[in-house]
């Protein structure tokens, strides 16, 4: 059975959608309190996998992840999108007016603003996790507070749906990537077609670099699907570049690598995958 690291606790979103990605197989989720906790999991263990948020359609980019993956050494073997519909759940036998205080992860909250507008007599109270805000409230019956949280979590630990759907943005989708150290990495997607890929890489400060590179992919018919640059500690005004791309011709996508390489500092490719899928 393999097993899977996740940050949160059992019901949070990175669970669903480890147990959607491998939909067809028993696995086994090893909670960790915070994404450094994943990459240290699965540097103790090879074999266990890790999976990790790395941007949402709302919120942007997780930051943090880009660096803790560069450093951690692991590989990405693949990407699953998830649509991130949200709940508001709490102790059975309740109705929104016996609620008076909303616990849920910032960013959920913010997901939720305008549900939370209408309902002014709501005062939102930031915590660590979706999931643990549900768990919290069940496993301490407490009343009058409620969770922002998944249906799965909701219905993990035993609480009634008051409100379904609560989300401002309907369209609301996590990229999360699913991450293997490099052996068992190579032996994950070695039946795989591979049609993606990301890397990470610095370039010289001079005139048009960026451009050059740019020039070079797309000359290989390589579609860049993401660019992030984040600040180099120490060394001002100097960044390094996370990007993502599509292909449908492995050689020509190996190519262009070769082309580009002597115009990068610092390369490091970070996997080689299958694009994942945007769910309806």
């Amino acid at each position: 059975m393999k097993r899977v690291a996740i940050q949160g606790v059992s019901g949070a979103f990175h669970e669903i959608a480890a147990r959607q990605y491998f939909n067809s197989e028993e696995i086994e989720i090893v909670p960790c309190v915070t994404f450094r906790d994943v990459f240290n999991v699965m540097n103790e263990d090879p074999d266990v996998l890790g999976i990790i948020a790395i941007e949402n359609t709302i919120a942007g980019s997780l930051l943090q992840n880009h660096n803790l993956l560069r450093e951690s050494g692991n590989l990405i073997i693949g990407e699953h999108k998830l649509r991130i519909s949200h709940t508001l759940a709490a102790m059975p036998g309740q109705g929104i007016n016996e609620i008076k205080e909303v616990h849920s992860h910032p960013i959920a909250l913010m997901q939720c603003e305008e549900f939370l507008e209408q309902h002014h007599h709501l005062r939102a109270v930031e915590s660590d996790d979706t999931a643990l805000s549900a768990k919290e409230i069940a496993e301490n019956t407490i009343l009058g507070r409620a969770a922002i949280c998944s249906r799965f979590a909701a219905e993990k630990y035993g609480l009634e749906i008051i409100a379904d759907g609560i989300e401002t943005n309907k369209r609301n989708f996590t990229r999360f990537l699913i991450v293997a150290a490099p052996e068992l990495a190579e032996k994950m997607t070695k039946d795989i077609r591979l049609n993606k890929s990301s890397m990470v890489f610095t370039l010289p400060h001079e005139e048009g670099s960026l451009a050059k590179v740019l020039s070079i992919l797309s000359f290989y018919r390589v579609n860049l699907t993401k660019i992030q640059s984040l600040p180099i500690v120490g060394r001002e005004w100097e960044y390094q570049f996370y990007i993502s791309l599509t292909f449908d011709n492995y050689e020509r996508y190996h190519q262009s690598l070769d082309a580009v390489r002597p115009l990068l500092k610092d390369f490091q490719l970070l996997g080689e995958y299958q694009e994942g899928k945007t769910p309806e």
